[in-house]
């Protein structure tokens, strides 16, 4: 029987690949279409660095007032067996990069590199006695081996990532929305600092964020777009609405597939609620995404939701097929009652500060690796990316 298991799990494992390396090809396609010829960075490389400093420091003083944050420690390995660790994708496209600590080769322990700290962040906020309407800020790094590397993504990841106590009561779509708002405060005025302090972002001829965000349902953008693929939506509402949150990520739409996949353990996107047009539909998280003028195409710049409950949790991972996970110690947690409820996420900083600083390519503002061959085509079009 394990032995057929196995088979299985390497032939699903083979199918992902071979999905993923298509996906890729394409991705490598659309990446050399939209970055922009005649491309002149509006700051040097200097100025770069200290708007990019000045504008850290403004999000981070922003987010802990407005949301009554704390910045706390946050790790950068954790024990391969501790399931902390986040999946990202249900689906198993994402694992994270694994390593033996052999220490006095008796003790030694398997280690994974976070891809994020969501999970982590529930049991800080117990562990730190942080109470409701009090949260954490971190300045988290982290390793997605299996990202394909483009203008505005990385295998390297730098994020905001905070988190929130709620009381049971506050697990509302109201509660998700007044939230965002508030973040997105931080947002525009962190731009508006940088635009005063750094006139050329202010005379270059790229706009400013809206100053109003949209929201919409997952659900609404599929209706009003039943034709496009879900990246082509994203394109579609932007040039409508330059700064949108999209509502209810992982649950499947009416055409029988979510918006987009996500992890079953911890962003809350099964509890039943009402659309703008008072639909029912599902979610208590989203994407916050803007338009790229240097680019010309969707930028995502946070992911966030209320969290799981032991009810939730339990749907979800019934419907994803690994409701053996309740035997993990984090899931037990949770299912018992033991993790504060809580609403977090992660705002990308190099993502964020790409489009503050109106950048070309997410390279510019973080230091990483990249292909040869990607390293070339922009030298080509004179994207000085860092090294």
């Amino acid at each position: 029987r394990n032995r057929t298991r196995r088979k299985r799990n390497s032939a699903s494992q083979a199918q992902r690949t071979r999905r993923t390396m298509e996906t890729n090809g394409k991705r490598q396609e659309e990446m050399s279409s939209i970055l922009p010829t005649g491309y002149v960075p509006v700051l040097d490389a200097k100025q770069t660095q200290k708007a990019l400093f000045d504008a850290k420091r403004r999000v981070e003083e922003g987010l802990c007032q407005q949301l009554n944050l704390v910045q706390v420690q946050v790790p950068l390995i954790v024990d391969a067996d501790s399931s902390w660790n986040d999946e990202l994708d249900r689906d198993g496209s994402r694992t994270p990069v694994r390593f033996r600590i052999p220490n006095d080769g008796k003790h030694g322990m398997d280690a994974e590199i976070v891809q994020a700290a969501t999970k982590w962040k529930r049991m800080a906020l117990r562990q730190y006695h942080i109470e409701p309407g009090e949260g954490i800020l971190t300045d988290m790094r982290a390793i997605r081996k299996d990202y394909f590397l483009d203008a505005n993504h990385s295998c390297y990841v730098d994020q905001w990532d905070w988190e929130l106590t709620i009381e049971s009561e506050q697990r509302t779509l109201d509660f998700l929305v007044s939230t965002v708002m508030k973040i997105w405060g931080v947002v525009k005025d962190t731009e508006s600092f940088l635009r005063n302090k750094y006139p050329l972002l202010d005379s270059s001829g790229t706009p400013p964020l809206p100053q109003e965000l949209y929201f919409i349902h997952a659900e609404d953008l599929l209706e009003l777009y039943p034709d496009l693929p879900r990246k082509q939506r994203e394109n579609a509402i932007l040039q409508e609405h330059p700064a949108t949150f999209i509502i209810g990520i992982g649950w499947p739409l009416n055409d029988g597939s979510p918006h987009e996949l996500r992890a079953s353990d911890y962003d809350d996107w099964s509890t039943p609620t009402l659309s703008k047009q008072e639909r029912p539909v599902h979610g208590l998280n989203g994407d916050l995404l803007v338009w790229n003028p240097v680019l010309q195409t969707r930028h995502e710049l946070s992911s966030m939701g209320i969290r799981v409950d032991g009810e939730a949790l339990e749907l979800q991972l019934e419907k994803c097929n690994q409701l053996d996970w309740l035997s993990k110690a984090y899931h037990r947690q949770v299912k018992d009652g033991k993790l504060p409820l809580s609403i977090g996420g992660g705002i990308g900083q190099s993502r964020l500060l790409q489009v503050l600083l109106q950048k070309a390519h997410i390279g510019e503002v973080s230091v990483t690796v990249w292909p040869e061959h990607h390293k070339e085509e922009c030298r080509r079009l004179g994207i000085p990316l860092l090294e």
